[in-house]
């Protein structure tokens, strides 16, 4: 597995004690990275810490929805460390139903973490970056974002905020050297996909051309390249990683569209 030199570097991962987060902490670990996982669950985040065993982790208890939480917790974090990387991961799939059915409140939760969530974490972290002229930010979407999951509009419409949210953010620091990119993948197999029916994840694994979900090991890989000194020119994009499934019919009307005055 390819190592990623993140020597010298803090990283925040947010959604950082299980699944996704906790691999990317894995991996940010074994190529040097100071690391602080957040997550809500305070006991998860003692089961990880433990797990990873590494003096270079840490990790703090933060609700990211709650913006002075995350507020409190960057100004604590940058008394002693900078911040050079962050990793919005944390998230909430919801309930799966329809629009007409979805639960008002329910629907305002997946926002504020999913969403809000993103914003709260940016806007504390990014003038740090901004001063040391460093920065990468990697915002965890979803192929739900892009194409829009039937009985998941909260879930697809938070995930859409973020990639917009994305590419305003990076081209407002692309004179800097921060980049700021979405990636974008289908199911994996993480606990997120507990919190759905059994209907809708075979639903969510039939759209998949590859026939299966997305291992994690492959979405940490891109994650830490995203992260790294390497990517010094990609920013404000969205990387797909949805084993085939996102289609652009926006470029296929436009080469029908051209054919015809051939």
């Amino acid at each position: 597995m390819h190592k990623f030199d993140l020597n010298n570097k803090t990283a925040v991962i947010t959604g950082g004690a299980q699944g996704f987060g906790f691999d990317i902490a894995k991996r940010f670990l074994n190529s040097g990275a100071k690391t602080i996982i957040w997550d809500i669950d305070e006991d998860e985040l003692i089961k990880a810490s433990k797990k990873l065993d590494n003096s270079n982790l840490s990790y703090n208890v933060v609700d990211v929805s709650n913006f002075q939480n995350v507020k409190e917790t960057v100004d604590e974090i940058l008394k002693v460390t900078k911040i050079d990387i962050l990793i919005n991961n944390a998230g909430i799939t919801g309930s799966t139903a329809s629009l007409c059915d979805y639960d008002v409140d329910e629907w305002n939760k997946i926002i504020q973490v999913n969403l809000m969530g993103t914003f709260n974490c940016c806007k504390c972290v990014v003038p740090n970056m901004i001063k040391n002229n460093y920065g990468r930010i990697v915002n965890v979407a979803s192929v739900a974002g892009k194409d829009g999951n039937a009985n998941a509009s909260a879930y697809s419409s938070a995930k859409a905020g973020a990639i917009g949210l994305t590419k305003s953010l990076g081209k407002e620091l692309a004179d800097k050297n921060i980049a700021v990119n979405a990636v974008t993948p289908a199911g994996a197999k993480t606990r997120i996909l507990d919190q759905m029916s059994k209907e809708h994840v075979a639903r969510m694994l039939s759209k998949v051309p590859r026939g299966r979900f997305l291992e994690i090991e492959e979405f940490t890989s891109l994650i830490c390249w995203l992260s790294s000194e390497e990517n010094s020119f990609s920013t404000a994009a969205v990387f797909d990683i949805s084993g085939g499934i996102s289609t652009y019919v926006v470029l296929l009307y436009f080469l029908l569209l051209v054919m015809r005055f051939l």
